[in-house]
Order: structure tokens, then C-alpha cells, then sequence
């Protein structure tokens, strides 16, 4: 909560899908937490799951790509984007819309994973099956997903993005190494303010 200065304010689920994320974020938090998604019908399902939760009078549903955001520069305190970005058309662009609309002092985690609090034998079997799946598509994609989620591939994208300090790292929140080949990699970026955080 330090990062992002409290637990109020404006939150967003960027390619949330059906919402998990932007659920949790919903029961952490007293403000309001924009679900951002191109795709209508997982919005609609994301809003039915805060409706049963009682959470729709604080969620909001904002059809829109990562590149593009209908928002306002310098409004959202906190943006999480879990597994979207990889399936962004322009990952780079889509990063500087983050930093665009994150107000000064304002926290991003951009990436994939599955939560610090997952067993470590549960995300080797999540690893696992990932890996398979990638691997019946072919060689090629396999190393396409290994090399996605690798820390190189992270600081790529904050370059291209052209973030001017961030961090990469592992679901526990620790520098993930050169060398990682974990599930969970996040890009971490704080927004600077005028005094420079």
C-alpha cells in the first residue's frame, strides 16, 4: 500500500479478462477500479462476478486496449496487467499509455504470474502444464514463451516504452535475476513526481 499511496482512489485491471485481479483489487481497496478489457463479453462477466460479490458500486467496465486508454493523463493510482501484455498488439505504446494515465507517485505491475501466495508445488504444476502446451505448438513456440517471460524480454519492453526507472521482478517481488525461469515476471514502475520519488 506504501507504493501507491493508500488504498483509495482510482484502481485499474488492465486486460482483466473475467476479472480476477480486478475482484481482489476490489476487496483491498475503498476506491474505485476500472476493469479494462477489448473484449465486451469478458467485461460483462467480470461485472457479473462484482455484482454477486456486492463490489459492482465501486467497479466500472472500460472496453479499450492497453494502447489506447480512454483515460484521462495523471488519473489512475494503481495499474495491474496479469498475462494481458503479452497479447498486446504494440507492447511499448501500451506501457507508455500506462505511464501516461498513472497520476505522480502512481504504481504499475505489468506482467504474469500467479501471486506470491501460490504453493510452490502448484506453480511448478502451472509452470509445467504451460510449458507443455506451448511445447505441442512446436519447438518455436516454446521458445517464443520461455523468451517472453525473461527478464531480457522485460527490460526490452521498459526501453522501447522508454520508462526512465523501473525494476524487474519475480512474484515474490525480488529482483528476478538474468538468469530467471520462473512463471512469475513482473515489470514494476513508479511514476515520478516533480520532487522525483
Amino acid at each position: 500500500m506504501e507504493l501507491i499511496g493508500g488504498d483509495r482512489g482510482i484502481w485499474a485491471d488492465l486486460g482483466c479478462g473475467a476479472g480476477g485481479v480486478g475482484l481482489a483489487l476490489a476487496r483491498q481497496c475503498q476506491g474505485m477500479v476500472l476493469l479494462v478489457d477489448p473484449d465486451a463479453d469478458a467485461l460483462r462477466k467480470a461485472h457479473e462476478s462484482a455484482r454477486a460479490q456486492a463490489l459492482s458500486d465501486r467497479l466500472f467496465a472500460v472496453c479499450a486496449r492497453a494502447e489506447s486508454l480512454p483515460l484521462p493523463d495523471e488519473s489512475v493510482g494503481l495499474v495491474v496487467s496479469r498475462g494481458s501484455v503479452f497479447f498486446w498488439d504494440d507492447p511499448g505504446r501500451g506501457i507508455r499509455e500506462v505511464h501516461r494515465v498513472l497520476r505522480p507517485g502512481g504504481c504499475a505491475m505489468i506482467g504474469g504470474g500467479l501471486g506470491s501466495g501460490y504453493p510452490d508445488w502448484a506453480r511448478r504444476e502451472f509452470w509445467r502444464r504451460r510449458r507443455e502446451e506451448a511445447s505441442q505448438q512446436g519447438s518455436e513456440a516454446l521458445q517464443r514463451f520461455a523468451e517472453e517471460r525473461s527478464p531480457d524480454a522485460f527490460h526490452r519492453l521498459a526501453v522501447m516504452a522508454g520508462l526512465p526507472r523501473y525494476e524487474i521482478v519475480s512474484d515474490t517481488g525480488a529482483a528476478a535475476p538474468k538468469t530467471w525461469k520462473g512463471l512469475g515476471i513482473w515489470l514494476r514502475f513508479v511514476k515520478e513526481t516533480q520532487h522525483g520519488i
